[in-house]
């Protein structure tokens, strides 16, 4: 699913949505358009069209009955849940036939009604504004395009998903396509899908960008990256290594890799504070800050997106399977679909060898300390909420207490089976039994799965406590049984007592100010850009290392704060002041037993006693 990360901070802020509206207009009967055929899409993008950040659509097909033809857009992306229209970006909406117009008018907000009066080939051509840069959106630049199937391809509404269609991409001489969609041999820029879910759930890159590939876990991997340049050398050599390796974990959980070519999609803007991605069948579009290009977290966005393509792309809740286009389809099992996704994006990076265990432990912890910071919410509450964004706090939260939920069952799953079963024997069985039989799982599904391998454990109070109910986690129960243990530190820590955002430049903006502060004291202002803290640049990558080792130990020191003020660099002389926290970790319980021993190994390395 899409969210934003900081840089450096691992915090999930919500991105801003439309106001919900209704999913279509109240009707009497569902309408049905007239059966048409033979469906072909080609979409225009050029430094022409690029010049009014528009992307040319058009649309042929054969009517193959009477009455309307009735053409809708999707009112949501999957994995984006959020309802957002894609009709709102649509102009100059013509439908031709034989070299003459077609009447037509609006049946509702994104549905399209026209007559074909009596002509057996139609084409309708519009214009839709890629302007926003957002997973779920289409955006374009001069020399580049993102959209997606679910913004410009329109659909015959009420005659199923199960059509055919090629789609024509009409660009620059040397300018590059990247998609997940099936090429059509001998046929450059054309592509083909069986079905509207897999035509709609392949996006694009168009453009100029830096693009090449890599055989991983047997099969290919693609990393095509905006702009040109963004990534390359050391940098991307470390992204292609990090793919590398999350890859064959993520696969080892399900035992294949269900894709015939996986394509990484990722866009470097400074206007965007802090980063984004949103999974697709066999691909994802990434959306960072440069700050993000050699950051840790980029991996971790990375893997979580990958794994998406089991988990949510392929195993699914029922509530949400086939997609509907035309409505939002909320369920409460996104702390399956998108928390234990997270819990295992910090497993693939860990059991791949891109972070130790030291540092899983770490990142565990610090969701543990957001969790108990958050409102108290139910698992289920939080993944039905999240279609209209609640402002209590709660939103999103299902990431974090999904991820945490995944990693309780995971424990209480290996500590029944003595180690013969674990978390993953459940996501296998249910991509089997579920996503391999043409359906989506369901609750009884779940919950027989998790017992069966916790060699017959019922999880009934579990679901009633920590899924259904608001009780906290019993982690003093629950983290020996795999030798770990929470340890309480008091840390004294130097604070200037502000709050900051980033602007489009990727500079530090003060929002906020408090009254007595360090930074008050100084005469910090709001809107100050902060450039530099005691010598140390606030945007260095190794800011945060370098402030503590320097100004962390001592009160009183004289501490310079290097702000940007109506464009003029001034120095304020403030001084260091230090406060006093307690920090909750995780770590390695020395006296566990050894059922606790491979219990906590187990985890760390994906292994079982099998």
């Amino acid at each position: 699913m899409r969210r934003r990360f900081l840089p450096g901070s691992g915090l999930v802020i919500a991105i801003g949505a439309l106001a919900a509206a209704p999913a279509a207009a109240q009707r009497t009967t569902a309408p049905v358009s007239a059966p048409i055929g033979n469906v072909r899409y080609e979409i225009t993008f050029d430094s022409s069209t690029a010049r009014s950040r528009t992307i040319k659509v058009a649309m042929s097909f054969d009517v193959a009955g009477s009455g309307p033809v009735l053409l809708s857009l999707p009112a949501w992306t999957p994995g984006a849940y959020e309802l957002s229209f894609f009709a709102r970006w649509v102009s100059n909406f013509n439908p031709r036939a034989a070299g003459r117009a077609l009447a037509w008018d609006k049946l509702d907000y994104d549905t399209w009604r026209l007559l074909p009066a009596g002509a057996r080939s139609v084409t309708v051509r519009f214009d839709y504004l890629a302007d926003s840069l957002d997973n779920a959106m289409a955006w374009s630049r001069p020399d580049f395009a993102l959209f997606n199937g679910t913004n410009v391809l329109l659909y015959p509404e009420g005659r199923g998903t199960n059509f055919p269609a090629t789609v024509t991409i009409k660009t620059e001489p040397g300018w590059l396509i990247a998609t997940g969609m099936q090429a059509v041999p001998q046929r450059a820029g054309t592509y083909h899908e069986g079905n509207y879910h897999d035509l709609v759930d392949k996006p694009f890159f168009v453009g100029r960008m830096d693009y090449d590939s890599a055989r991983v876990a047997g099969v290919w991997t693609r990393l095509a990256t905006y702009p040109a340049g963004a990534m390359t050398g050391p940098a991307r050599a470390q992204t292609w290594d990090e793919i590398g390796k999350m890859i064959p974990a993520e696969a080892a959980v399900f035992r294949e890799t269900p894709w015939p070519h996986y394509t990484v999609m990722m866009i470097f803007d400074s206007s965007y504070g802090g980063g984004s991605a949103l999974e697709h069948t066999n691909s994802h579009v990434g959306i960072y800050s440069p700050q993000f290009i050699g950051n840790p977290i980029l991996a971790s966005i990375t893997a979580h997106e990958i794994f998406h393509a089991w988990n949510v792309k392929r195993l699914r809740p029922a509530d949400m399977v086939p997609y509907r286009y035309d409505r939002s389809e909320p369920t409460p099992w996104l702390w399956v679909s998108e928390g234990i996704t997270d819990y295992y994006a910090d497993l693939a990076i860990l059991r791949g060898g891109i972070i130790d265990s030291a540092q899983f432990l770490g990142v565990t912890s610090e969701k543990i300390g957001k969790l108990s910071e958050a409102p108290p919410t139910a698992l289920e509450d939080a993944s039905l909420s999240t279609w209209i964004h609640p402002t209590d706090g709660s939103s999103y939260l299902y990431y974090p207490k999904g991820s945490l939920a995944g990693l309780l069952l995971d424990v209480l799953i290996r500590d029944a089976s003595d180690n013969r079963h674990s978390l993953d024997d459940v996501m296998r069985e249910l991509y089997r039994s579920t996503y391999k039989a043409g359906r989506g799982f369901t609750g009884a599904d779940w919950w027989r799965a998790v017992s069966r391998n916790a060699a017959g454990k019922s999880f009934k109070d579990f679901a009633a406590r920590y899924v259904d109910g608001r009780v906290p986690y019993p982690w003093a129960q629950v983290l020996p049984l795999a030798g770990l243990r929470e340890v309480a530190d008091t840390i004294r820590e130097a604070r200037l007592g502000i709050a900051t955002a980033m602007d489009s430049t990727g500079g530090i903006v003060i929002k906020q100010v408090d009254p007595g502060s360090a930074a008050g004291e100084a005469g910090v202002k709001p809107d100050d850009v902060l450039l530099r803290l005691g010598g140390i640049a606030v945007t260095d990558s190794t800011f945060g290392e370098q402030f503590r080792e320097r100004f962390g130990k001592e009160a009183g020191q004289p501490l310079p704060i290097e702000v940007r003020r109506d464009g003029r660099t001034m120095t304020l002389n403030g001084e260091v002041r230090l406060v006093t926290r307690v920090e909750n970790r995780l770590t390695i319980d020395p006296t566990a037993s050894a059922k606790a021993v491979r219990v906590r190994e187990g985890i760390l390395r994906g292994t079982t006693a099998q």
